[in-house]
């Protein structure tokens, strides 16, 4: 789709001319892109371009990884549907009001995660989820450099918008509609539910963990329900997923 030159996509970190940084940092992510299923490219704010990208497919959209390194930005705006387009440039500009608030040497430890979806060249659409984090600052603290991770979302509609803290229990929720951020504390689960969690991770039946437990198979749908409760979700699928993504296991 044809994209305003003014959109706050391209213009809200726009930086200007930075001397480069060595590129050997760029070997350390190829070997984590060999280790994951997930997607993950580079973000370079200089000029609003991909230093790198994953040729794991889940991204591409039909495309080769060298295409869309070359497309940068314009990728977006190609194979992202106009109103997920616009919740892009929503949560690019909260996002970045919310990080210059921060102190700058704590910007680092702070990564944002969201869910949205892209048109594959097959004309098929899939929810994905979208994971950034600063990889270099300028010298006054502007986001130079990003690394993605993009995994299946288990959402079922875009949105999503959460920022995290590194080493804290603290997140922050962008509500719908609005360029305001929510403060809450992530769920704590108990020693006991997270072992459940992890047990149906292995793929234990609640007959096969009430074993390993030495509990009742009743007791371990009681602690479900207290981890759904707590999660704010309503099956393992989903608990799994928000665990995970929160780091709670």
């Amino acid at each position: 789709m044809k994209h305003k030159a003014g959109s706050t996509l391209l213009t809200t970190n726009k930086l200007g001319v930075i001397t480069e940084t060595d590129q050997h940092y760029l070997e350390a992510v190829k070997a984590f892109a060999r280790l994951t299923y997930e997607s993950v490219y580079v973000i370079d704010y200089t000029n609003m371009s991909f230093e790198y990208v994953s040729d794991n497919p889940l991204f591409l959209c039909g495309y080769m990884a060298e295409e869309v390194l070359q497309l940068g930005y314009e990728f977006y705006f190609r194979q992202v549907p106009p109103q997920d387009l616009e919740l892009l440039a929503q949560l690019n500009e909260a996002g970045f009001e919310f990080y210059a608030q921060l102190p700058v040497g704590e910007r680092k430890l702070y990564s944002i995660t969201y869910d949205f979806n892209l048109n594959h060249k097959n004309g098929k659409q899939v929810l994905i989820n979208h994971k950034l984090t600063p990889l270099f600052l300028t010298p006054e603290g502007k986001m130079w450099k990003s690394m993605c991770v993009v995994s299946l979302s288990r959402q079922q509609a875009a949105g999503n918008v959460r920022i995290y803290k590194q080493g804290s229990d603290e997140l922050w929720e962008l509500l719908p509609g609005k360029k305001r951020w929510q403060r809450s504390v992530k769920p704590a689960l108990t020693e006991r539910e997270l072992e459940v969690l992890r047990l149906h991770a292995q793929g234990f039946s609640i007959d096969q963990i009430a074993e390993k437990l030495f509990v009742a198979p009743d007791t371990v749908k009681y602690y479900r329900r207290r981890i759904f409760e707590r999660l704010e979700v309503s099956n393992v699928m989903d608990a799994l997923s928000y665990a995970v993504g929160s780091k709670l296991i």
